[in-house]
């Protein structure tokens, strides 16, 4: 009887009634608290009337049936108070179907796991031949994930690159391809999209007026940060008429919206005003929390401002409390940002020498920390000391050496912290360094099933400027892993071709036909732009230019210079070497003579002198020595 009239109930519930489905789902759990239809129905209304922490403890309280027959709902509800893990848990193990991945992939996407989420929408986007209702939504959160891996750091996963027609005629797909300009520093760029997303957005039919209002308040705070980073800030100041602060309804979008404008009104000038400023939002939390790149930033603000109003001690304690949790080395930003911070606490505003004094003996005690030892590394590049800070790298990268842990070696092969060695051996012209180090780099990530590209191609570069066999060996072998990666990478094509024409020629001849042709890439180039803009034709294209001749002044000049007359080229020379020198006298002529090379040997000369050595006896030459004496008084 009672799961009759709860079934007649629900066919004749509407959006309208969840307050009167929730009613009667209770009063028959009052009868039978083990009723699933009823714990079932009681969720789905909670969700409907928001309220998500409601409907959580109704799962607690049903159990592990409960959640099983209503993992969707269980999931969605883990999800909306902020419980990712767990919802990733219940969406992948116990939903499926078209509703899971949409659900999976805004887990994914507020867990910060943007691969995932790209692969799901990329798959809900294949099959939309049913589903034509869901292609603008689609494309909303597609460009908003694309957006969100640029900021992480992985643009090689990034699938969109330009706007269609109608990609353009949506505010929110329109702004969410700002964000991926700007993720990419294309400031001037995000600043049109911006431009265009409130133009839509004001001048849209299907909008209230205070929805409007709603979504055009994050498109300005992106607006202004946009403005502050290409240092337009008197169009700041204008832009901060249309901001209301305590109008926004998620923290998360009122923190980053206070700092920005802080920033835009440069209060640095009272740091203590701009301390104040920017702890005067509480922090995000659960679903609402910052992304990671945002956080970071943020705290960073804060960690600056704790400096400039000379909080050392407190950063000091704080960092040092986070730093002890953290695992060591670490390539973490938000964990090496902490060891800066620490450090610039340590020296207390002092920079140069007497900020090392102060940090070295900390990187003495922490050879690992990656963050701590980039301090160091930028304050000796600052002094112009490039050698020492190669040598503080060598020594952490020898302190891991040893080690098992493949969390340390990934640490040591890591692509950015080689890369910023790598630029120091170039500063000191070290090639065989460089060689070196991208090999045994490229040696440890050919064996992970996630390399990085970017190094191993690096890596493959630098070994085709070897003269040894091995090297360009290897430089093949890592060029064609990445052309079986992307058969469309002419770089690793080329690199291998490159690499295999001195060592054997036949494994690349059929590949040569694969390689566009010099006149094709270079068609659209206009050399007499080029040469007119400064950059210099090839050597043997240039004319033979005499040297550029410097003024001299006339006291440097002999007295009888004349400048039609044609200059001596063996003027430079001394005066003896010159072919016009003639020597005066009989000794002279005899000299001449004897330092004569090439020209009559006189061998009536040379026999008498011969005879004249003869006469003076062998052993030390006395009778020479007695002949040479003065004579002196007795």
């Amino acid at each position: 009887m009672v799961a009759q009239s709860l079934a007649s109930l629900l066919q004749r519930a509407s959006i309208d009634d969840h307050e009167e489905v929730l009613q009667s789902c209770n009063a028959v759990l009052a009868k039978s608290k083990s009723d699933l239809q009823a714990q079932h129905m009681k969720i789905v209304a909670l969700l409907k009337l928001d309220r998500y922490d409601e409907a959580l403890r109704t799962f607690e309280a049903g159990g592990d049936a409960l959640k099983k027959s209503a993992g969707l709902e269980y999931a969605y509800a883990s999800y909306k108070c902020g419980k990712l893990e767990q919802a990733t848990e219940a969406v992948t193990r116990t939903a499926s179907g078209r509703g899971a991945d949409h659900l999976e992939a805004q887990v994914r996407y507020r867990a910060e796991e943007f691969r995932r989420a790209a692969e799901l929408y990329e798959k809900l986007s294949q099959n939309t031949a049913s589903h034509s209702h869901e292609i603008n939504d689609l494309n909303i959160n597609s460009w908003a994930t694309d957006a969100q891996l640029q900021w992480k750091g992985e643009p090689e996963f990034v699938r969109h690159d330009r706007l269609s027609r109608e990609d353009l005629e949506s505010f929110e797909i329109t702004y969410n391809a700002a964000c991926l300009n700007i993720a990419k520093g294309a400031y001037k760029q995000g600043e049109v999209l911006l431009n265009r997303a409130q133009n839509i957005c004001r001048t849209s039919e299907d909008l209230s007026p205070e929805d409007k209002a709603a979504e055009l308040l994050p498109i300005a705070v992106q607006y202004l940060y946009v403005l502050i980073r290409l240092g337009k800030l008197a169009e700041a100041e204008a832009v901060l008429k249309d901001i209301s602060v305590d109008d926004i309804p998620e923290l998360s979008t009122k923190k980053i919206a206070r700092n920005n404008i802080v920033l835009a009104r440069q209060t640095v000038a009272n740091p203590f005003f701009l301390f104040k400023a920017l702890h005067e939002t509480p922090d995000a939390i659960d679903n609402d929390r910052l992304f990671e790149f945002q956080d970071r930033d943020l705290v960073g603000n804060a960690h600056a401002t704790d400096l400039l109003v000379q909080k050392y001690d407190g950063i000091i304690r704080s960092t040092s409390k986070a730093l002890s949790q953290r695992p060591s080395p670490s390539t973490d930003a938000d964990t090496n940002l902490l060891s800066v911070y620490n450090a610039a606490a340590q020296a207390q505003g002092q920079t140069g020498s007497k900020a090392l004094n102060q940090i070295l003996p900390m990187l003495e005690r922490r050879p690992t920390d990656l963050g701590l030892l980039l301090t160091v590394v930028q304050l000796y590049v600052n002094d112009g000391n490039t050698t020492s800070a190669i040598q503080a790298m060598e020594r952490t990268l020898r302190s891991l050496e040893g080690s098992i842990s493949e969390a340390d070696q990934n640490a040591r092969f890591n692509p950015g912290f080689l890369s910023v060695l790598v630029s120091l051996y170039q500063l000191e012209g070290r090639k065989v360094q460089i060689r070196t180090v991208l090999a045994q780099a490229a040696t440890y990530w050919r064996s992970k099933p996630e390399s990085p590209s970017s190094l191993l191609r690096a890596a493959a570069a630098s070994l085709l400027h070897s003269e040894d066999r091995a090297d360009l060996s290897t430089a093949g072998d890592l060029f064609q892993d990445l052309a079986k990666k992307n058969p469309n990478d002419r770089l690793a094509i080329a690199g291998y071709v490159a690499s295999q024409a001195t060592l054997d020629y036949s494994q690349i001849e059929s590949q040569l036909n694969s390689l566009p042709q010099v006149s094709d890439l270079i068609a659209d180039i206009d050399i007499s732009a080029l040469e007119s803009a400064g950059v210099p034709p090839p050597p043997h294209q240039r004319q033979q230019l005499p040297p550029p001749s410097q003024r001299v002044r006339k006291s440097r000049l002999p007295k009888d210079f004349d400048p039609a007359k044609k200059a001596d080229p063996e003027r430079w020379l001394p005066v003896r070497d010159r072919s016009s020198y003639r020597p005066k006298g009989k000794k002279g002529k005899q000299r001449a003579a004897a330092l004569t090379q090439g020209g009559v040997v006189d061998e009536k000369a040379n026999e008498a002198a011969s005879q004249q050595q003869k006469a003076g006896g062998g052993g030390g030459g006395g009778s020479n020595v007695k002949k040479n004496k003065k004579k002196g008084k007795r």
